[in-house]
């Protein structure tokens, strides 16, 4: 997996969020929430690759937030954090749609992989979707789905690359350097015309008007998808 992943962090014990957010550096852009309404409000307003969830927050049992958030269709993997080991705790909170479980105290290494194997299980699956514009992103599948009609608009995999890197990016802008090196590594024969006529193809398929890009926006130095 390339890139910094997005990662909301949810739990009322600041100390422990703010040492997760250090250390899960670089690997993982953070953002926290000590609460269950902050959690809510921060998956509607931003888009994140995997959510830490505590299960004894303050204003809801973690486990009803998880099932708030799948219900509201956050599909990224969720790991609870909890302080009890009960079979029938976990049995409950993977019935409300989480992905994992991971018993406090814990190492940070154990942790790390158990977050990377959820990543790359949800990469991987046939049931990730994510909603860019008017459209269903399906990355195993290569395809975008158009809400309304149901169009299927296939991709190639550097179209899907380039999408998924910047959908991670939110709506932060991505350079083309940073984007060449992603999707392309550091191939000596591959320069930004590659990229550009790579981008120019995307907006063939997904905007009404390629010459007034709405979705796959060029920003200062690179570019941007907007919600």
């Amino acid at each position: 997996m390339s890139g910094a992943k997005r990662l909301l962090i949810v739990d009322d014990d600041t100390a422990l969020r703010q040492s997760l957010a250090e250390q899960l550096a670089p690997d993982f852009e953070t953002q926290q929430a000590d609460s269950a309404a902050a959690a809510l409000a921060a998956a509607q307003g931003a888009r994140f690759d995997a959510i830490l969830l505590d299960v004894g927050l303050p204003d809801m049992d973690g486990r009803e937030v998880c099932r708030q958030l799948r219900e509201r269709g956050v599909t990224v993997p969720i790991v609870m954090l909890t302080a009890a080991a009960a079979e029938a705790d976990t049995i409950t909170g993977l019935d409300a749609g989480a992905n994992d479980y991971v018993t406090k105290p814990f190492r940070l290494g154990e942790l790390l992989a158990r977050l990377r194997a959820q990543l790359r299980n949800h990469e991987a699956s046939t049931e990730a979707v994510f909603a860019i514009g008017p459209f269903s992103f399906q990355p195993a599948a290569k395809l975008l789905v158009e809400n309304g009609s149901r169009k299927k608009i296939r991709l190639t995999e550097k179209e899907v690359a380039i999408l998924r890197f910047l959908y991670r990016a939110g709506d932060k802008p991505v350079s083309r350097e940073t984007l060449l090196g992603e999707v392309w590594g550091y191939n000596a024969g591959v320069n930004t015309h590659t990229l550009e006529t790579h981008v120019y193809r995307l907006r063939q398929k997904i905007e009404r008007d390629p010459s007034r890009a709405e979705i796959l926006t060029t920003a200062p130095g690179g570019y941007r998808l907007n919600p």
